[in-house]
């Protein structure tokens, strides 16, 4: 049983560059039939021109695992520090259509 175990273990590495993380305050979504695009986008007040500043690529199974993933987090984060409060309207207004059904995240 230890073997089975042992071999279902991924070990995973985290480099000092991707460990700083990026800052984003956008998501654009865009899927096909076959992947989900997620662009993770930078706006900074006063300036025209944003940047997407990481694309991650998915397929549809993955995209519905990571969306189960954030909505346990979330609920685990709510029941230790309080119901995260939506403000309306007060996001950066979507601009772009980048050819696909589009969401804001």
């Amino acid at each position: 049983m230890a073997e089975n175990k042992d071999q279902n273990q991924i070990s995973i590495e985290l480099n000092e560059e991707v460990a700083q993380g990026v800052y984003s305050n956008l998501a654009v979504i865009t899927h096909s039939a076959s992947e989900f695009v997620i662009d993770f986008v930078r706006i900074m007040p006063g300036i025209p021109k944003a940047q997407v500043k990481s694309r991650i690529i998915l397929t549809p199974e993955h995209a519905k695992r990571l969306l189960a993933a954030l909505q346990d987090n979330i609920t685990k984060y709510e029941n230790v520090h309080g119901q995260i409060k939506e403000v309306k309207g007060s996001g950066p207004a979507m601009p772009l259509n980048f050819g696909g059904p589009t969401a804001q995240a």
